[in-house]
Formats: structure tokens, sequence, C-alpha cells
């Protein structure tokens, strides 16, 4: 996944919705059960058609968003024959960075059909240099994409490369994480019987529940509520998302739909009734929080963070799980029963010499909502 923001478009733009055989160019949306059939091919190993629930996901995400245009969407390549043997998943985002808005490209998949989709992959590689991109980044590269990212001159963010991941019951929490790998032990049996077990571990040692910051409370809030904090709360970062309320409806609408992850919910940790934080998070009862975005105010983290896991524990998960952000990391390592694994690395790529020292500094704010981690792409359709 990437966001690329460019004022000129890479490729040209098809003039309907039926493809041209001219290489690289915008996908249209007839080429969409050809994209699904490769994502299942490179994804999945699966040969078979794709189901019509993919194909029109594919459809609402990559040309349904509010600023969608052809040249800030998805790209495609074709062969001699007309096939399409690369595509390149992007979604149209907004950005502020200092006083200017700037539209960029949330790149959510690089497919390839083999070797024989080696040269229009390469293409649609190149396109990612950064003597040709405003801004381009990516919070999950494989380690081959984030060496073309170096190669090309992009660095890599170390700490956005990051998931931590806070355990209130540990024995529940690791199989579910397990579970990834081996779904057996996601069973709810299994869950049933490592209850106990963590009833007695939270018993023997208190410093699994994590402890409430003194003063402050959490208490629910709507979507829009987390709006109306994250534009104060985001002025601190050079570059953040914009937001706008129309672009914000639409995105925590797709993000809704990701079922698997749980119901889709706000908090709000206040101080003598003012709101110092928010955050925004998936929760699976007795199973997983998928903690989107954390915002609080500058020199808060602390409080705002402690609020957070006690919340979350106390509303019964196993484990929550979450986007490493520079700003946050102090007040995360303070916690017990935590722990860091790599998560994809984080490229970023500009031409621009500020904005490249806004990276080096994290003076950025990316993540949740503007990254891949809401995608059904990673969760759903095998």
């Amino acid at each position: 996944m990437a966001v690329e923001v460019r004022k000129v478009a890479p490729y040209p733009a098809a003039s309907s919705d039926r493809p041209r055989r001219s290489g690289a160019r915008a996908m249209a949306r007839a080429d969409i059960p050809a994209v699904a059939r490769l994502f299942n091919r490179a994804f999945r190993r699966r040969e078979s058609q794709p189901g019509d629930e993919l194909v029109r996901y594919l459809e609402a995400v990559f040309l349904g968003s509010p600023g969608y245009a052809p040249e800030h969407g998805s790209v495609v390549h074709e062969n001699d024959t007309g096939g399409i043997d690369s595509a390149m998943l992007s979604l149209p985002m907004e950005f502020t960075f200092r006083d200017r808005r700037i539209v960029g490209r949330l790149l959510c998949a690089f497919m390839v059909d083999g070797k024989t989709g080696a040269a229009g992959a390469a293409r649609l590689a190149r396109s990612l240099r950064a003597t040709r991109q405003e801004l381009c980044f990516s919070d999950n590269a494989s380690p081959v994409s984030a060496d073309h990212c170096v190669a090309g001159g992009g660095i890599v963010l170390p700490v956005q490369s990051l998931e931590w991941q806070r355990f209130f019951r540990p024995f529940a929490g690791a199989a579910i994480v397990a579970g990834g790998r081996f779904p057996l032990l996601r069973s709810r049996l299994l869950a049933a019987a490592l209850r106990p077990l963590d009833r007695l571990l939270r018993r023997w040692s208190p410093s699994v529940m994590p402890a409430r910051a003194p003063g402050c409370r959490t208490r629910t809030a709507s979507l829009d509520e987390f709006l109306g904090c994250a534009g104060p709360m985001l002025q601190r970062f050079s570059l953040r998302p914009a937001w706008s309320k129309r672009e914000f409806d639409w995105l925590v609408g797709v993000a809704s739909l990701n079922r698997s992850l749980g119901a889709l919910q706000c908090r709000k940790v206040e101080e003598d009734g003012r709101t110092i934080g928010a955050f925004l998070f998936f929760g699976r009862p007795n199973h997983m929080a998928t903690v989107l975005n954390v915002l609080c105010e500058e020199g808060r983290e602390f409080d705002v963070i402690a609020e957070m896991f006690a919340h979350l524990d106390g509303e019964g998960y196993a484990a929550a799980v979450g986007m490493a952000q520079p700003f946050l990391m102090n007040a995360i390592s303070r916690q017990r029963w935590l722990s860091f694994r790599h998560r994809g690395y984080f490229c970023f790529i500009t031409r621009h010499a500020d904005l490249r020292q806004a990276a080096e500094r994290n003076d950025i704010y990316v993540g949740g909502l503007a990254s891949e981690s809401w995608s059904r792409l990673l969760t759903d359709f095998f």
C-alpha cells in the first residue's frame, strides 16, 4: 500500500469505461472483473472466477470515492493481446501539507500475473521514482518493494513499519494472534477453555491489567465527534489527512464493510469534561480490538494511551493491536504485556526536500483510515 501525490496524471485516462490497448493506463470500470481475477491469482493462488462480492467491493472502493478521477485512480497494464497482466490499485485521498491541499493516492495492492506480467509491472514500478513524485508512501511494503523504494530515491521509516500488540488476556490473545496462521486456534471451544487460565494469570500478575489515567474518563462518541476532534489535534503535524466531511464519511463507510474486524467504534478521553484525546477502532467482543487512529492534545499522550488500554481491557477484549506512530512510542512502550512486530515497510518517496525532512523528523501523521488496515482485501475473499 502507498499514497502517491502528483499534480499531473502519469498515464492517459480512458475516455470511457471501455478499456484501450495502450500499455499502462487508468483502470476503467470494464476492467474490474479482469483485475479481480488477477487479485485471486496473485494473492489467493486461485484460478477460479472471482465472486460477485469481490467485483462489487473493488468497484465501490476504487471507483467510488468522492475524490475519484482517472488521473488519481488505479492503473492497469495491458499486454499485446489486450489482457491485463499487472495492476496497481489506488484510492485517492486529500492531505494537507502546511498551508496547501494535495490529492494523494493510497496504493492498496500491486498485482503481477507471474513472469508474463513482469514487463508491465516494471513499467508501473518505474512510475514511483522520487524524481517523478510529489509524495508517495506505503505502510506495509514487502522487502522487494522497500528495496525499489530506496533505489528510486525514497526512504524507509522504521517506527511506522511496526505494529504494537497489547495483551489483556494473554492466553486468549496469543491464540487469536496465532489463529491468523492456524485457524483452529480461533475456535470458540478453545477460547472458553483459556478463559479460566487468563483469570488466574490476571490475579497472579495484576500488571496484565492496564492502570487508568488519574482524573480521566473514557466515553463512547460518535464518528462525527471523532472528526471534530481530529482537526485541532492534527494541527501539530505538517503533513496530515485533510478529512473533509464528505471524504471522512465515505472512508468510515467503506471501512465499516470489513465486518470480520468487528464494529467500527469511537471513544473520547476526557478530563474535567474537556476532550484531550480520541481513538477509532474495530472491536469484536471477547476477541480483538484493532485500533486505527489515536489522537490527542500535545503532551497528553501518556494519559490518552493509558485510558485507551484500560478502557479496551474493561470492555473485555483479549488484546489490542495498532500501527506504531512516533509521537506515541514513549507512552505505548511504558505498557506491560506489550510487544512490537514488523508489519511491513513504511516507504516514503518525494522529490521535495521539505516533505522528506518532515518525514525524517516524524512531523507527519499517516495511518489508520489513511492506510490499508481497514481493507477487506487483507482479511476476506479467501
